[in-house]
């Protein structure tokens, strides 16, 4: 079978047992320091540091992760909207050699989320059917009824490592962008949101 029409079974049944436990849960307060007007830092418990640096015009958001002795592990680069959310983003090694390319898909109606399609920066897989670049991994999310959202569904579509067992992290997510300012109640929805293209 297709891997991309395996995947849309596994994300319908995934869909259906997520929206059946989305719990409302309290997400970890990040806290993060200010070094500047485009500086922000997260110190680590062992002793590590993530540095968040933006751009000056706000479409660039850059996340590099520093061990505890001060040497870069990982870099990523995020393409930002004008409302501070990522459009893609691209990973690399410590090293600076790109090992991922990232596309986030957001819902229309309220801008959340909803899809993560990761690619092999290094070992471009087409699909044989139609030719088009494959994911190696997708990350989908579901939300209730309140608004809580699932935890990340995640569907390799290619042998080998892991996203995960590569760089650390289950997902690429933003999961807080460090200078976003929260909407006040009753804001439009992000109106650059899209889903992504099939």
């Amino acid at each position: 079978m297709n891997p991309l029409a395996t995947l849309k079974i596994m994300t319908f049944t995934a869909a259906l047992i997520a929206s059946q436990c989305c719990a409302a849960r309290e997400p970890a307060k990040e806290v993060f320091e200010v070094e500047g007007p485009n500086v922000r830092v997260m110190r680590h418990e062992d002793g590590s540091k993530t540095y968040f640096t933006r751009s000056p015009d706000n479409k660039t958001l850059t996340k590099k992760k520093l061990s505890p002795n001060g040497v870069l592990t990982m870099l990523t680069t995020y393409r930002m909207d004008a409302n501070g959310n990522p459009m893609g983003c691209k990973i690399a090694d410590g090293q600076g050699q790109e090992l991922f390319k990232v596309s986030y898909g957001y819902r229309k109606s309220d801008a959340q989320l909803v899809e993560e399609r990761m690619f092999d920066a290094r070992t471009p897989r087409k699909d044989p059917n139609t030719g088009k670049e494959m994911p190696v991994q997708v990350v989908k999310y579901v939300y209730d009824a309140q608004g809580n959202r699932s935890a990340p569904m995640i569907f390799n579509l290619l042998p080998g490592k892991t996203v995960e067992q590569v760089f650390g992290e289950k997902t690429s997510e933003l999961k807080t962008n460090p200078f976003k300012t929260k909407s006040p109640p009753g804001a439009p929805a992000n109106p650059n949101a899209r889903p992504l293209k099939r």
